[in-house]
């Protein structure tokens, strides 16, 4: 999460309020106060994005019923609680029902420090999690990751809509750093399965006792059951399944044909991804097997293929890293918009994105152009490329690009476009009817 955790402060004295406060601003963090702890309820819902520091000792609500109050709307919430000499087993009966930990008056405010530290990270680890869940269950999310306006990236968000409303297995397949695991997972979530449970295997990563266990066992326990004896639908996601053992392949055809029998072939859908190509992974496969596996198929198309979603990916990914290196987003030349359409990209998305974060690096140095960074990355000179575009269409590219980029600086203001670009209304608005954008998408 980008977002900056906050400690929410809750002391009835206000000398008290304000000298952690200012310790704890003064350390780094982001602080707010109560007065007491009714005051406080109302703001800390779920998912409130920080930590609790609170006296125990407090009219009206104090610490404990407070730490009550606020686990049974999120029991995962830090609540670090302020203990008087005489307070201790307090504490200690607070720590039993879930406080985070407590400190002792007068406390070493630079272990207060540390330990509000190591509860913000809990609390980042938390509230990433929860994100990460509510993602995999929305398709809507999903699918808005699947940048671009390609007829390629056009056709494929149709192909998940399709594929995910069906119970099928599918196998998806791809180059290298093309999203198929963004592919599977949105297959998941846009279809009847949204929010039900997704497991994903990495059939080279894990041993094939890994394999075997993982998906059927022995359970380790009443939460951790074999995947292929759900008895709930999930979906199981086999990362590079040409990388499958025979053994495992051999005990995968049988579990699957014994849920046919049992009219439970629809408790486990499978979706498998393949780096390799179709005829190659139905080589590496057993044909009873892969044909079980392959009742539908989709393909992640590459970037090469894939024209200006070259610059659409490539100026977001300079934004979200320019974010995350807190830089200003370098500002691309038409020269440099050129050589990225040009670009093979044999690595993919996956190529592009590190190629973005190495020029915002490098912009952070103060030097500009990305020709020595596509050199670097091992991708061909401009001059050397085949069936090059016409010069109108980098010049469209890139005009779009700079058009999306204002639109998005200036939160979609018509207005505010026009003066950085001086442009006339009626010529922006001709050229971005032409281009499909739209001032509502970057308000």
């Amino acid at each position: 999460m980008s977002e900056t955790l906050k400690v929410a402060i809750i002391d009835d004295e206000a000398d008290m309020r304000a000298s952690i406060s200012q310790w704890l601003e003064l350390s780094g963090f982001k602080t707010i106060c109560f007065e007491t702890a009714n005051e406080a309820i109302t703001t800390l819902g779920s998912d409130f994005p920080g930590i609790v520091l609170s006296d125990i000792r407090m009219p009206g609500m104090d610490g404990m019923e407070l730490l009550k109050r606020l686990h049974t709307v999120d029991s995962a919430l830090p609540v670090i609680l302020i203990t008087g000499h005489g307070d201790v087993q307090m504490a200690v009966d607070a720590m039993r029902i879930g406080a985070y930990d407590f400190v002792e008056k007068p406390f070493d405010p630079e272990r207060l420090a540390d330990l509000a530290r190591h509860a913000i990270e809990a609390r980042r680890l938390t509230l990433d999690n929860r994100a990460l869940r509510r993602e995999l269950s929305d398709g809507t999310v999903l699918l808005r990751k699947i940048m671009g306006n390609s007829p390629q990236i056009e056709k494929l968000r149709e192909d998940i809509l399709d594929l995910a409303q069906a119970d099928a297995n599918v196998l998806i397949t791809g180059e290298t750093g093309t999203g198929k695991s963004l592919i599977a997972r949105g297959i998941h979530a846009c279809g009847s399965r949204q929010g039900k449970p997704f497991y994903s295997l990495n059939c080279t990563a894990l041993t094939e006792e890994e394999m075997l266990a993982r998906l059927f066992g022995p359970a380790i326990d009443a939460e951790n059951r074999p995947v292929m004896a759900s008895s709930t639908p999930c979906t199981v996601c086999l990362e590079d399944v040409h990388s499958l053992s025979e053994t495992v392949q051999s005990r995968l055809l049988a579990a699957l044909e014994k849920m046919g029998e049992d009219g439970d072939e629809n408790i486990v859908r499978i979706l498998s991804i393949s780096g390799v190509p179709i005829d190659e992974t139905q080589k590496s496969l057993r044909p009873d097997l892969y044909y079980r596996l392959a009742n539908m198929e989709v393909v992640a198309p590459t970037l090469r293929e894939r024209g200006e979603d070259v610059l659409i990916l490539f100026t977001r990914f300079l934004q979200l890293f320019s974010e995350d290196y807190g830089c200003d987003v370098p500002e691309l030349s038409a020269q440099d918009a050129a050589n990225l359409l040009q670009a093979a990209w044999p690595g993919n998305i996956r190529q592009l994105q590190n190629l973005a974060e190495r020029a915002v690096l490098q912009s952070r140095r103060g030097e500009t152009g990305i020709a020595s960074l596509l050199t670097d990355e091992g991708l061909r000179e401009p001059s050397e490329q085949t069936g090059e575009k016409p010069l109108k269409e980098h010049v469209e590219a890139f005009e779009r690009m700079l058009i999306e980029n204002a639109l998005r600086r200036n939160r979609g203001s018509v207005a505010s476009v026009m003066e950085e670009l001086a442009l006339p209304r009626r010529t922006l608005n001709e050229k971005m009817a032409k281009y499909g954008l739209s001032r509502g998408d970057y308000v």
